[in-house]
């Protein structure tokens, strides 16, 4: 009995410890396969946020299911992210083919409310491209909207150039033509002489305005700015437009206050001034009047304003008339000679000096051109003489 008894606890005693054993190499099995837990898919990688952050491009980041799980606050302002989603279907569509290929695509886009329209929007060029083995998505894009409108800008000028210079360079040649073949005709040569003139002048206008507009065009500031009398300026710009003024029996004079100055580069503030004017006189009937008129701000400027009592310009119209090359009336200018610069010059002019350039007007009623101008020396009131005696009374009766 009792050796039955020995054998029975024998076999529990072994069988313990063979469980005991097996546990516990089941428990060092299992710790040896224990890794590092993977970070969750809607997780970003370490670094990648403090990466995004100092980009210059408009970053967002979108996981597996198209949720923005970062986005740059230019993305959102330029209308790419709302609430936490891609809202341009072009991005979408790139950020689901990325995630399924693995490949990095490129592309422009427009962002905008009309996107149908050339002036409407903004573009950028779109880089999208894996982030990770989660399903997230980088898209990376920059902003190319003024670089484009530059462009365009800059093919519109070279063919306005291109048309503008054709139009003289191809009278004279034709004029030439017909004074060779009518050399025995001397009233012919002179009345075609007198049309190469005309278009000799107008290819020279056009030239010299184009030099004018390059020089002041860039970022550059002017190098030449000194202390300048407006009386003296404005009297240079009237004797300049007044042969003009003459042929149409239209008066110009000036008016306002005087002994008022600014910082300036007289030849070009006298060029801008006698620009307005010029055009005011181009755009008046005969026998009218247009009046040159300085006045001084209380907020430290001045203005300078050209009133005409011409046809007026269009309401439609009038955010466009500073634009190189562009002609309310293109006939009328081509007629007076008028090379289509003249009042981008005015304007680009008016920015290098530090002011603005506005206008009004009204069509049948005659326009008012403003030119507004950081004033210099402002000419301070008259003290009365009962206070420069106190004053003067108090100075000297300190020690």
């Amino acid at each position: 009995m009792e050796v039955e008894l020995v054998a029975a606890l024998t076999g529990l005693a072994g069988l313990a410890i063979g469980l005991a054993t097996g546990l516990a190499v089941r428990v060092s099995e299992r710790a040896q396969r224990v890794q590092v837990p993977a970070p969750p898919q809607n997780a970003l990688p370490p670094g990648v946020a403090s990466v995004l952050s100092v980009l210059r491009s408009s970053a967002v980041v979108v996981d597996g299911e198209d949720r923005v799980l970062r986005s740059s606050s230019a993305a959102r302002a330029f209308g790419m992210v709302s609430g936490d989603r891609l809202v341009v279907d072009e991005l979408v569509a790139m950020a689901r083919l990325v995630r399924r290929d693995g490949e990095i695509r490129e592309t422009e886009i427009q962002v905008g409310p009309s996107r149908g329209r050339r002036a409407d929007g903004r573009w950028f060029q779109v880089r999208v491209a894996p982030l990770g083995s989660h399903g997230l998505v980088l898209v990376l894009a920059e902003d190319l909207t003024d670089m484009r409108r530059v462009e365009a800008i800059r093919r519109d000028f070279v063919a306005n150039v291109s048309h503008e210079l054709k139009t003289p360079v191809g009278a004279l040649s034709l004029l030439a033509e017909t004074v060779e073949g009518a050399a025995d005709d001397p009233e012919a040569v002179r009345r075609f002489s007198g049309r190469m003139q005309n278009e000799a002048v107008r290819l020279t206008n056009l030239v010299q305005d184009l030099m004018t507009l390059s020089r002041i065009q860039g970022d550059e500031p002017l190098p030449e700015l000194h202390p300048v009398s407006l009386d003296e300026l404005i009297v240079e710009a009237i004797d300049r437009s007044q042969t003009k003024a003459s042929a149409k029996d239209i008066e110009i004079t000036g008016g306002g206050q005087h002994g008022l100055k600014v910082r300036a580069d007289d030849e070009l503030l006298v060029n801008a001034i006698r620009n307005l004017i010029d055009n005011a006189v181009a755009y008046s009937p005969e026998n009218t009047r247009v009046v040159v008129a300085t006045r001084r701000c209380e907020d430290q400027h001045v203005e300078i304003t050209v009133t005409d009592q011409g046809i007026g310009i269009p309401e439609s119209e009038l955010e466009r008339i500073f634009e190189r090359f562009y002609r309310v009336d293109p006939a009328r200018s081509r007629q007076t000679g008028g090379t289509g610069l003249g009042l981008a010059i005015v304007k680009h002019v008016t920015t290098k000096h530090g002011g603005e350039v506005t206008v009004w007007s009204k069509e049948g009623s005659g326009s008012t051109f403003t030119i507004r101008l950081p004033l210099l020396d402002p000419v301070r009131p008259p003290v009365p003489a009962a206070v420069r005696e106190n004053r003067d009374n108090g100075r000297e009766a300190k020690p």
